[in-house]
């Protein structure tokens, strides 16, 4: 994750699906299904279809922020032979019961979403619209970095000698 601005942006939506839940503790399942290049006309949570136990939705728009120093990650992305995009959605609890919070497609970046524990954070396919564009801005930006293996300072013998018991000095 970088904290320096983003050198580019793509707009998409999300699409997340509900299912009834085989559990007694909750009504309904939620996953991101899809991420849709673009921002379509619908408002958000409009319901795109339902069949007899599920129902998917566009949750809301989402940009996909692209910084130079990440182009590694997006590369061996794109590499994968199936490029993902991570979908982060944060509990609101009330109704509808997720907001769409970020979308990205750096690997580690998505990872660390799910370090929080309340977030949903899922996998979807990248459009072939959006592969195109990350692609050509890893194609203008990626630097390769020389990989630069740390020393590790050498133990001081003196500092990990052992010491006999300490004793209390009598006034």
């Amino acid at each position: 994750m970088s904290v320096a601005p983003a050198l580019g942006k793509i707009a998409v939506g999300v699409v997340v699906e509900r299912r009834k839940a085989q559990s007694p503790w909750i009504d309904f399942t939620w996953k991101p299904v899809a991420v849709l290049a673009g921002l379509p006309e619908a408002a958000p949570w409009t319901m795109l279809s339902e069949d007899g136990d599920g129902a998917t939705f566009y949750a809301g728009a989402a940009a996909v922020e692209l910084h130079r120093t990440e182009t590694t990650y997006y590369r061996d992305n794109l590499g994968s032979g199936a490029p993902m995009l991570w979908v982060a959605l944060r509990p609101t609890g009330v109704v509808p019961p997720y907001e769409v919070f970020a979308v990205t497609a750096d690997p580690s970046e998505g990872e660390a979403w799910t370090e929080s524990g309340s977030d949903l954070v899922d996998v979807v396919p990248m459009p072939d619209a959006l592969r195109t564009v990350i692609d050509a801005f890893v194609a203008e930006h990626h630097v390769e970095r020389p990989f630069h293996k740390r020393k590790r300072d050498r133990a001081d013998p003196d500092a990990l000698a052992r010491r006999g018991p300490m004793r209390k000095e009598r006034e």
